[in-house]
């Protein structure tokens, strides 16, 4: 099963669109997915401490543990994922070992199009993370009508999910 990370905090979020072109995406494929909404998972902030004991991130960190792969769909703010994305991998960080990870980014502007390579490249290191090496990168004008809209960022979902897939099939390591 792929896990998809809807980790924007805005009602209005374009990565959230994302996320659900990418389930459907797959739906389309036959492989099992779902979307998991921070939006419904009201997470402690991490404190290196007493979070941890959160019965939330407990059902959380068991949901990211269960999958095959993971999909992030995140906001870019100030040239970086949401916060909200990065204290989910502070609170559940073992829950991401050993798993392929993708990320579908949606931002304001052009030039912030290489941001996620700092949490790419912290998934690798710290958690053995196998980044998928193909990122979706959207700005605002590549969406309307509360869809993706643009045929070229529909077709790049489409090649970032079949990469995940393919990489779920790998042996372990």
């Amino acid at each position: 099963m792929i896990l998809i990370l809807s980790t924007s905090l805005n009602p209005d979020s374009k990565s959230r669109l994302l996320a659900h072109e990418a389930a459907r995406v797959l739906a389309a494929e036959g492989v099992a997915a779902e979307v998991l909404d921070l939006r419904e998972h009201p997470l402690p902030l991490c404190d290196g401490g007493s979070a941890y004991a959160d019965p939330e991130v407990g059902r959380v960190q068991a949901r990211l543990a269960a999958a095959d792969a993971l999909i992030v769909a995140t906001p870019i703010y100030n040239y970086d994922g949401s916060a909200a994305l990065k204290n989910l991998i502070e609170l559940t960080g073992s829950a991401w070992e050993n798993k392929p990870v993708a990320f579908l980014c949606a931002a304001g502007g052009k030039s912030s199009y290489m941001s996620v390579m700092a949490l790419a490249n912290s998934l690798m290191l710290d958690f053995r993370c196998l980044i998928v090496p193909r990122f979706v990168y959207a700005e605002a004008e590549d969406f309307a009508d509360d869809r993706v809209s643009n045929p070229e960022q529909v077709r790049r979902v489409e090649q970032l999910t079949r990469a995940t897939v393919r990489l779920t099939k790998l042996p372990p390591a």
